[in-house]
Formats: structure tokens, sequence, C-alpha cells
């Protein structure tokens, strides 16, 4: 039994993250930023969104999504450990796409979805 409340409630965390991806990258667009690629992931981890903004900087993305802020903040899940991981991995997705020396910045959203189903984004950029 404690499986299935574990597994259902996973894929409940896993829609509600996509929810909050899909409603950032629609940000970004509006924002005039181009998505490159999302859910990019290798054996270190997994960088949520990639953006191209007209400027030319790269944007790696970090999405937090909560129905509630019972267990703080989105913005509260982002310590320094997990931004030094996004900044090794935004050097790797440079390195494998041949872009070292491109400007980037990593950037974090966070999104709060209210009980009646509207939600908020909160966006930080260049949070190194």
């Amino acid at each position: 039994m404690e499986f299935i409340v574990w597994h259902m409630q996973r894929k409940s965390n896993q829609r509600t993250g996509a929810f909050g991806e899909e409603e950032v990258s629609k940000y970004l667009i509006n924002h005039k930023a181009e998505i490159i690629e999302r859910n990019w992931r290798i054996r270190e981890g997994e960088i949520d969104i990639i953006a191209l903004y007209p400027s030319g900087i790269f944007a790696f993305v970090e999405v937090k999504t909560r129905s509630s802020v019972a267990f703080g903040h989105p913005f509260e899940a982002i310590n320094r450990e997990k931004a030094m991981r996004m900044q090794r991995l935004a050097l790797g997705w440079l390195a494998t796409h041949g872009c070292l020396g491109c400007d980037y910045q990593i950037d974090v959203a966070a999104v709060l979805i209210a009980a009646n189903g509207s939600h908020s984004i909160e966006y930080r950029a260049s949070v190194l």
C-alpha cells in the first residue's frame, strides 16, 4: 500500500513540475527568448529549460513549482550547492554543444499554483 501512495504522489509531483516548466517556457517566449531545450539530462543532473535571449545570452533555468508554501517558498529549494550544480551542468551543455566561451546565466523560476488553479511566476536571472 505504501508503494502505491508513494507512486501516486510521485506522478502528481511530476505533473505539477511539468506544468511549471510549461508555464515558465511560455513566460520566456513572451519575453522574446527562444527555448533551445527542455529537460536536458546527464549523469550529474538535469537542466529544466535552456533558452536563448535575443542578446545572444544562454539562460539555464531551474524551475521549482509548488501548490503551497507550507514547506517554504520554491526559491528556498535552491541552495548554494544546487546553484553550483547548475553552473557545472550549464558548462557541460555549452561544452557538448560547441558553445564554450558563449555568454550565459543561471536563472531560477518559482511557480506557485493556487487552490483555484491560478498561478504566479517569479523569475530571477543570474543567481550566481
